[in-house]
């Protein structure tokens, strides 16, 4: 999906499919790469994105079944075959200046996403900040689990009942209210014949057991953990914020005050601004 002011310009061939994906910021700057989660794409990164952009070579993509990329019947895109695709992509990107290796940025699904290619795909990050991310069970909302559940049957609603939902799930990430152009870009990849079937597919697909297998893991994480949560959260409770942050060593907790599930558009400046100091720390 193109928008206005927000494209992704680039492909990458992946073992789920093809990416679209761009880059932000002098070539020679330290990366930083952000993750999006469900059911979103990268649109929702583009504020912080701009913001960073100004000291990093800031690298964003829509994950295999999301916003532009591929969308296909038959594509695997459960958490595992995403974090394969992230690890992938590092390697095409390479690292940065003297070798830097990336700082990673994850939301929702993608924090489980970033969690496994570092811990079971080798991925290798600088620093690591998990927005709001799926990394503790129980997780999904009671839509999404009921989705999930009944994806057959969900798939056979008629265009418009399909289209109401979509609208109304998506509209359930805010705790003040989605601007209406933003709400519309974000419905909008979910609308199109091959969108609705991959809305469904990316539900299906995923489970508990992609975090249930490494949550085991985050107290092996050796590197600069921030973990960022909307207070008001309804999808995830900010419960989970200081859960995740207890297991894992040294890692800062940051609490925004006022935002629902999706951070980014409740309080893209404060999100922006602890992300900031969090990677300034490396210089």
């Amino acid at each position: 999906m193109t928008t206005v002011g927000w494209k992704l310009d680039r492909g990458f061939r992946s073992s789920s499919g093809e990416v679209r994906w761009s880059a932000l910021g002098a070539p020679d700057a330290p990366p930083v790469v952000l993750v999006h989660g469900t059911p979103f794409s990268s649109y929702v990164w583009r504020a912080p994105a701009r913001a960073l952009a100004s000291r990093y070579r800031v690298y964003v993509w829509d994950l295999p079944g999301f916003g532009a990329s591929e969308m296909r019947p038959g594509q695997r895109v459960d958490l595992d075959s995403q974090a394969r695709v992230l690890a992938e992509l590092l390697d095409h990107w390479g690292p940065g200046p003297g070798g830097r290796a990336p700082a990673v940025v994850a939301h929702d699904v993608g924090g489980a996403v970033a969690l496994r290619a570092h811990l079971l795909h080798g991925a290798a990050y600088s620093r690591l900040a998990l927005v709001d991310p799926v990394a503790l069970a129980p997780w999904g909302s009671p839509t999404y689990r009921l989705l999930a559940e009944h994806a057959d049957v969900f798939r056979q609603l008629p265009a418009e009942l399909h289209e109401a939902l979509v609208h109304r799930y998506i509209a359930s990430c805010s705790r003040p209210g989605l601007h209406p152009d933003t709400h519309a870009r974000l419905v909008a990849p979910w609308l199109t014949e091959a969108g609705r079937d991959a809305f469904y597919r990316q539900i299906e697909q995923n489970d508990q057991r992609f975090t249930d297998d490494i949550q085991g893991r985050y107290g092996e994480l050796d590197l600069p953990v921030l973990v960022c949560w909307g207070a008001e959260d309804t999808w995830l409770p900010v419960a989970r914020g200081h859960e995740l942050a207890a297991l894992v060593p040294g890692a800062g907790l940051r609490i925004i005050e006022g935002a629902g599930h999706l951070v980014q558009e409740d309080a893209p400046a404060e999100l922006t601004a602890a992300l900031l100091e969090f990677l300034r720390r490396d210089g």
